[in-house]
């Protein structure tokens, strides 16, 4: 119990045990766990970045209390915030950062209102959890805000991880 304690202090909702482990029934082996996936806040105003496990259900400490539109224009003091689904993938190297994928949101704290695509974050969240890496279209200030706290949590797991993600979250 102490041990899962630890693992939880770190930020990350990273790797628990298989749960295919002495199974082998339908879907071991090719089952995706959501275990192995963390939404990760980048905020390039405050330039932060920070786990919120809460967002798994929308109910992070950016999204509460905000009424969400699928319409951009409805929310014009916005302030830009970037969910990224980080899925990490065990190898017999180590861990990595295997699926990256960031999603778009403002919100209007004030006027209580929020700008965000639902079907974008769910599609998103299935991407990063295929192994898909989607962070070129993040600006350069979020990439690089993204990039230092991946490398700072775990430098080994970036080493790790597919030249892909180094390269598209280099600032152009």
């Amino acid at each position: 119990m102490e041990q899962e304690k630890k693992k939880k202090s770190i930020g990350f909702n990273i790797i628990k045990n298989d749960p295919t482990d002495g199974h082998g029934g339908f879907g071991a082996g090719g089952a995706l766990s959501l275990d192995n996936i963390s939404p990760v806040f980048v905020d390039p105003e405050e330039g932060e970045a920070f786990v919120d496990i809460g967002a798994m259900h929308a109910r992070s400490v950016v999204e509460k209390g905000i009424k969400f539109l699928p319409d951009r224009d409805k929310v014009p003091n916005g302030k830009l915030y970037w969910l990224v689904w980080v899925t990490i993938e065990r190898t017999p190297a180590g861990p990595y950062y295997a699926g990256v994928t960031a999603c778009e949101m403002t919100v209007d704290r004030e006027a209580r209102r929020g700008y965000k695509l639902l079907p974008e974050h769910v599609n998103n969240m299935d991407k990063s959890l295929k192994r898909k890496i989607i962070v070129d279209h993040m600006e350069d200030r979020s990439k690089k805000i993204l990039a230092e706290f991946l490398q700072k949590h775990d430098k080994g797991m970036w080493e790790r991880s597919v030249d892909q993600l180094k390269e598209d979250l280099q600032a152009k």
